[in-house]
């Protein structure tokens, strides 16, 4: 079987398809409401009303619980609010300093292949971080993106030190894709020590700001816009709206 490194990850749509629409809040969402928008969004793009849809958002510090949560590797549960939720993954915090980037795409109108969406997502990440002079990594074992960390003490079996920099997390409904990743830009890293991120605790978590690249939301989205339609195709931006 090829690895997702191997995968060939362009995911362009069919000849005629519309441009996807790319959405930006400018004020927390909170996550209740985000899925609610989610789950309508999703439907009108399965039943044809809607054409597909990125929107970045920022929540309020909190902790979500994926199809495989373990309970405990949710360390400190009075710390935030703690929302299960339907995607893939175990739990991961999301918080003011993160980009979220809630990803609807049909993948009817492109490849119907989950394998080669979860790498496109990630190669999406990869391309976006390299755009700053940070080499993003895949790694086979675990999904999402990884920086290597030389400057930090070797792990116990003597390999370098790594850590997470985005966080993917996906379900499908009618071959519609929603949630997608999570990229740290600045949040409170210490937010993190109230799960175990992802099941993992071998490595640690890291940001752009942490790597020592003071950048702002707006630059790191115009980058994640780029190395999106590098990847998925063409976008058309939606008005910057408050709340959702």
């Amino acid at each position: 079987m090829l690895t997702r490194t191997d995968l060939d990850v362009s995911m362009l749509p069919f000849a005629g398809s519309k441009p996807v629409r790319w959405r930006i809040s400018d004020e927390p969402v909170g996550y209740e409401e985000a899925v609610a928008v989610m789950e309508s969004e999703v439907a009108a793009i399965a039943e044809g009303r809607a054409d597909e849809l990125v929107w970045l958002v920022e929540h309020p510090p909190l902790y979500t619980a994926g199809t495989s949560a373990n309970v405990a590797d949710l360390i400190e549960p009075d710390r935030f609010p703690v929302f299960a939720t339907g995607r893939g993954g175990e739990y991961t915090y999301h918080g003011p300093g993160q980009r979220v980037a809630y990803v609807m795409l049909d993948l009817k109108r492109r490849r119907q292949d989950v394998r080669a969406y979860v790498a496109a997502l990630e190669a999406v990440i990869i391309r976006c971080l390299d755009m700053m002079n940070v080499k993003g990594e895949r790694r086979e074992d675990r999904v999402g993106v990884w920086v290597r960390r030389p400057e930090k003490p070797p792990l116990l079996d003597g390999s370098m030190a790594e850590d997470k920099i985005a966080a993917l997390g996906i379900r499908l409904r009618r071959w519609v894709s929603f949630h997608g990743l999570s990229l740290n830009v600045d949040p409170d890293l210490s937010h993190f020590s109230g799960i175990v991120p992802c099941g993992i605790s071998s490595y640690g978590i890291t940001s752009l700001v942490d790597l020592g690249l003071p950048v702002m939301m707006a630059d790191v989205d115009m980058r994640l816009r780029e190395a999106f339609e590098e990847v998925f195709g063409p976008t058309e931006a939606e008005p910057v709206i408050a709340g959702c």
